[in-house]
């Protein structure tokens, strides 16, 4: 969370010429209301059964760039999906480069709500910890320092 998955994303697929699909806004948009309001009126399991379902209506089209929460690749076979239709990308950054970027934004991710910038960072440091083995899986892993689209392009068009 807070890596530039979705701005990387969309101007990736605009130099691909590919749609670009952002799997949270396509859960809010098919459902009506927002990842907060789900989470708050149906909870995270009900989130996730849902999100999966989503993530497999978009996940074997052509031409698409489709940026995930970054719970989506640790529950069910999410991962294991995304690696047999498309190139995965995990963005590696430090809890603490990613922490202004989450602060910024804390009101639109339900998991942060209420934290504060310790509770924040602690936060970040376990779910990342708990969550890397699912995130090393994916075909390519890069630092998102200095990141640019352009970088993405060379590592998903890439055929080693």
């Amino acid at each position: 969370m807070g890596s530039g998955k979705t701005t990387l994303g969309r101007k990736l697929a605009y130099i691909l010429q590919h749609q670009f699909i952002d799997l949270d806004q396509y859960i809010e948009e098919q459902e009506g209301r927002t990842i907060s309001q789900i989470f708050e009126e149906d909870g995270e399991d009900y989130f996730r059964k849902l999100e999966r379902v989503y993530l497999h209506k978009i996940i074997d089209q052509d031409d698409v760039v489709i940026s995930t929460g970054g719970g989506t690749p640790c529950f069910f076979d999410n991962m294991d999906q995304m690696n047999k239709y498309g190139k995965t990308i995990y963005i590696n950054m430090h809890p603490k480069a990613l922490l202004p970027r989450l602060l910024s934004s804390q009101s639109t991710r339900p998991l942060l709500a209420g934290k504060d910038e310790k509770g924040m960072l602690d936060y970040v440091f376990k779910t990342l910890r708990s969550r890397e083995q699912y995130y090393h899986k994916a075909e390519k892993v890069v630092t998102g320092y200095n990141l640019t689209a352009r970088k993405l392009e060379k590592f998903c068009c890439r055929e080693d």
